[in-house]
């Protein structure tokens, strides 16, 4: 496959885990094995690329941030939001289904753990230490109960800042940072309708977001590279709390519409076609990451 053609879609892969609450687009990163490059791609948005700008050095501009990849990862990403708010939408999908497509994504990031845990030659104390504290602090953020919030446009910023991080934070959702601010609803009706009155701030936020949390990634991967995967990982771990298929829900009417408060995992209660459903998309879901990991490797070696 073409390089770009294959960048767009890595970048589809992403988008659609980011309209997924509880999944997150960096952990699809890291599952492609394009996430320290994206990391760093976003971080070369600084003032050398800025000067290069001012003295009209497009090349030098175009060039430093590998711009090519990420505008093909760009295009993969809205697509993907547009196919999964206007053709299939998922948000309906999620209500109508939820076990089915969290099983899907419940067997990616289970196999992606396994397969990172493995990544590191021996075990450290460090290296439990921070699995840890990532466990703890995402089942902290997971267990946060959505809260009542204003439309305004200095709000849709703030939004938009704090979901881009955690979009690019594997194992915490953007999709679940906006449900938990009770802005998942507004976002994607805006971006399948193209509201402008709240895109443009929601973007502006995301746009600030990662160009400065992208630094502070890159700052940390360059100077305690195993101890920022560690915790990565925990965070990775965190997630398996609220992917779990089989939920029992609490709910409570806020303003017009009911408003998920609680959420709990419980062992399926039932074993019917849709259990088996479920099942079968769980295996995918690890399949999919063996594949897509052997796929790399063999990349990889081809490059070498």
């Amino acid at each position: 496959m073409n390089e770009r053609l294959y960048t767009v879609a890595r970048g589809f892969c992403m988008g659609a885990a980011d309209i997924i609450p509880g999944v997150s687009g960096g952990t699809m990163a890291f599952i492609l094995g394009i996430y320290e490059r994206l990391i760093r791609a976003l971080r070369s948005f600084d003032l050398v690329w800025l000067r290069a700008l001012a003295r009209r050095d497009f090349r030098a501009a175009v060039a430093r941030p590998d711009l090519g990849f990420l505008l093909s990862l760009f295009t993969g990403i809205v697509l993907a939001l547009l196919v999964f708010t206007r053709v299939i939408p998922v948000p309906h999908l999620l209500q109508e289904y939820p076990e089915p497509v969290y099983s899907l994504f419940f067997g990616l990031i289970l196999a992606s753990i396994v397969y990172l845990l493995n990544h590191f030659d021996g075990w450290r104390v460090t290296d439990g230490l921070m699995l840890a504290v990532g466990t703890l602090l995402g089942w902290l953020v997971f267990t946060l109960i959505p809260v009542e919030t204003p439309d305004a446009s200095w709000f849709l910023f703030v939004a938009g800042t704090l979901s881009i991080c955690a979009m690019i934070l594997p194992g915490i959702s953007g999709s679940f940072v906006l449900l938990i601010l009770n802005k998942y609803t507004t976002v994607f009706n805006a971006i399948g309708y193209f509201n402008l009155s709240v895109l443009l701030p929601f973007v502006l936020g995301a746009v600030t977001g990662l160009l400065l949390f992208s630094r502070l990634l890159a700052l940390l991967l360059d100077h305690c590279y195993r101890a920022t995967m560690q915790f990565i990982i925990g965070l990775l771990v965190a997630s398996l709390w609220v992917i779990w298929p089989f939920q029992q829900r609490s709910y409570q009417v806020i303003g017009d519409s009911s408003k998920v408060i609680a959420s709990t995992p419980v062992l399926p209660d039932r074993f019917d076609g849709l259990f088996m459903l479920s099942v079968l998309l769980f295996v995918v879901g690890c399949l999919a990451v063996w594949l897509l990991q052997s796929m790399v490797k063999r990349k990889m070696m081809n490059e070498d």
